[in-house]
């Protein structure tokens, strides 16, 4: 017998899926922007929030578009 998936369900996983996404990209982008910080820009403080919240970015178009599907 097939599973029942509620649409409640889905859009949870959907939006687990978003908050572990974002959590991953900007801890990826707010390392990048350490690392670029630490090796060109002598230490500078926007690096580091530049990466981040371009992480922030293309998570949250990740999201809308999952969001946004079937």
């Amino acid at each position: 017998m097939a599973e029942k998936s509620f649409a409640e369900d889905r859009m949870g996983q959907k939006i687990d899926r978003c908050f572990s996404d974002t959590f991953i990209k900007a801890g990826v982008g707010f390392a990048l922007g350490g690392v670029f910080s630490l090796l060109f820009f002598k230490r500078r403080a926007w690096p580091l929030y530049a990466g981040t919240f371009f992480g922030v970015g293309v998570a949250y178009n990740n999201c809308e578009k999952s969001l946004n599907s079937n």
